[in-house]
């Protein structure tokens, strides 16, 4: 389980990364024309397609992002199980009023 939280904080660390998955839980299912137009118009990234697709690639490897062939067209979507096992494993206590 380490391993696999060090994966996570390590592909979240990268701020494309993290925009990838801003625009995924904004808009979910999103092709990679989809999410390069909104990173480029949305947060000023104008990565390469090629570059987007290999951030994909690691949010894919720890389990943030998930991939569906329709036809020609892949879509994207996020998954957020990896941060909600996070959040269980190490839970926040209620600050007392």
């Amino acid at each position: 389980m380490l391993g696999r939280v060090t994966d996570l904080f390590s592909a979240l660390a990268d701020p494309t990364r993290r925009a990838v998955l801003d625009e995924l839980a904004d808009r979910d299912g999103q092709t990679l024309f989809e999410l390069c137009a909104r990173l480029a118009s949305r947060h000023g990234i104008s990565s390469s397609r090629q570059a987007i697709t290999q951030h994909l690639g690691v949010l894919e490897d720890v389990g943030l992002v998930t991939t569906r062939r329709e036809g020609r067209f892949k879509f994207h979507h996020a998954d957020f199980a990896p941060l909600r096992a996070v959040a269980a494993r190490w839970p926040i206590p209620q600050e007392d009023s």
